[in-house]
């Protein structure tokens, strides 16, 4: 049976709370675009991305990223603690019975098409 990393979407919360052979696998994922378990390698399926978090405060329990895993993700953002007005914004948008619905604007096969348009964007030698 695959498990939650066969997926198109890797949802990682406080990746650095994962131990080192975790963080292992999650590389091998990431750079290979495989998981590899009792000696069998398996195909991710494409697209395959991975979007992850980190709670840089608490250092208790955690353990430091890699090199390599570091240089896999694309951006880092730094999201401070929120202002009293926002906060207040995010109660208000996230309790209650209500929840919002976010439609869907593309599928794989969407993102499989734009990243090989990416091939043909010429790109002058002088950049």
């Amino acid at each position: 049976q695959q498990g939650p990393i066969f997926t198109n979407l890797l949802l990682a919360d406080e990746l650095n709370r994962t131990p080192p052979k975790t963080q292992a696998a999650l590389l091998e994922a990431m750079s290979e675009r495989t998981v590899s378990y009792a000696g069998t390698t398996y195909a991710l399926p494409a697209p395959f991305f991975v979007l992850a978090t980190q709670n840089p405060i608490e250092q208790a329990g955690t353990y430091p990223l890699p090199e390599a895993q570091l240089d896999r993700f694309l951006l880092h953002v730094r999201v401070d603690y929120p202002s009293e007005q926002e906060e207040r914004d995010i109660l208000s948008q996230t309790t209650g019975t209500s929840s919002a619905q976010v439609p869907r604007v593309m599928d794989a096969d969407s993102v499989l098409a734009l990243q090989q348009q990416v091939r043909h964007v010429h790109v002058g030698a002088d950049l």
